[in-house]
């Protein structure tokens, strides 16, 4: 049960003092029946705006394709952010739609969003070690030893106390490569390939768990099914 102007407001159709003028002009309805008493408490499965349900009333996850060029926050002084691609009613709602973790401006590919506060601490926890699959092209060779060395929880990144948990390192082609972690430091894959000597070109995450873009084109965003991550599936690494 909701109160119906916080619901409005919530959902980001509108401020909550516009809700309370969209109430008593009508707009809302409660199982069929006009309401006006915008402190009204009722299930959003039962609410109808201006005759429709209203949209997402249980939370939002969205699969991105991250372009080039866009950052994941929300401070507008930080440049052309991701949160542009969506609708704008879901800009407004409250909590906001976030990113689960965040790729830097210029890195592309899978990119979870939520509006569930809960979600983004899960999936973002290290202990939970949801695995994320990157490909990376760099300015130099790639040479065989380094496999072993991403692999030996003994990498230690600038200023940092605790080196980096084991990781898988892929040789796809001499200056290409693919590379599996476990935790999500700060530009952590630019950071591994700086501390090996070499410089990441070109930055693409893959894979966050199970979960891949398909056929998504960059820009572009598919809503998932958010009741299975609710039940702490969804993501569970398939290998």
């Amino acid at each position: 049960m909701r109160r119906l102007d916080q619901l409005l407001a919530n959902l980001g159709y509108c401020s909550r003092r516009e809700a309370r003028g969209w109430i008593e002009a009508g707009r809302v309805t409660v199982d069929g029946a006009v309401v006006t008493d915008y402190g009204r408490k009722a299930p959003p499965a039962a609410v109808r705006i201006d005759g429709e349900p209203p949209d997402h009333p249980d939370g939002l996850l969205l699969l991105m394709h991250k372009p080039a060029g866009l950052v994941c926050s929300h401070d507008e002084r930080e440049g052309p952010n991701i949160y542009s691609l969506l609708p704008p009613r879901w800009r407004l709602r409250n909590p906001l739609v976030t990113s689960i973790g965040r790729l830097d401006k210029d890195t592309t590919g899978l990119l979870l969003l939520t509006d569930q506060t809960e979600l983004v601490h899960r999936l973002t926890s290290p202990k939970h070690k949801v695995p994320k699959v990157y490909r990376a092209t760099v300015d130099q060779a790639l040479t065989p030893d380094l496999v072993a060395l991403f692999a030996a929880g003994t990498l230690q990144l600038d200023g940092e106390k605790e080196p980096c948990r084991p990781a898988e390192l892929r040789i796809l082609a001499p200056r290409e490569a693919e590379l599996v972690l476990t935790e999500g430091k700060y530009h952590q894959v630019r950071r591994m390939i700086a501390a090996t000597g070499r410089t990441v070109l070109s930055l693409h995450r893959t894979q966050f768990g199970h979960l891949t873009l398909g056929n998504l084109a960059p820009g572009q965003w598919r809503e998932l099914e958010l009741s299975t991550f609710a039940r702490g599936e969804g993501v569970a690494s398939s290998g």
